[in-house]
């Protein structure tokens, strides 16, 4: 099916912060981007939002698909991410989302587009995200600090 708009679209992408850990050692699950853009950087699991999926479903089986964590728990909301210049793909509006595993630090297994995966204390984050993931990591925090 073709489509013709009057105005241009935005590609519609999720992203998932996942935090496991005590309070005073909170995590974040990060993965290894193996393509471009940002091959090599650090960056929050998540993708492009298939036509007639659900977004919280994609942040789902994006963090499955990239690190084999299998999330059932909440997802709970943390904004649309949008700023100009964010992908240099072009014009991309993500959803963002908390899933918070509590103590629980699951195994990771890295697939799909990530190459590697791994958990990193908040304090101890890679200095520079793909994306504007940094950004989206500290609304996670602000909202974990508010609940």
């Amino acid at each position: 099916m073709q489509y013709c708009y009057d105005y241009p679209r935005p590609a519609f992408c999720c992203d998932t912060v996942v935090c496991c850990g005590p309070a005073e050692a909170r995590k974040v699950l990060l993965v290894q981007r193996g393509t471009e853009p940002f091959a090599g950087c650090w960056a929050l699991p998540g993708g492009f939002v298939d036509e007639g999926e659900r977004p919280h479903a994609a942040a789902r089986r994006e963090l499955a698909e990239e690190t084999g964590v299998i999330w059932e728990g909440p997802m709970v909301p943390l904004g649309a991410f949008g700023d100009p210049g964010r992908d240099p793909r072009g014009w991309t509006v993500s959803a963002a989302y908390l899933a918070d595993l509590g103590l629980d630090e699951p195994l990771i297994v890295p697939g799909d587009d990530a190459a590697e995966a791994r958990w990193f204390f908040v304090d101890e984050l890679p200095e520079k995200l793909a994306f504007d993931h940094g950004e989206i990591i500290a609304a996670a925090l602000w909202r974990m600090h508010c609940l």
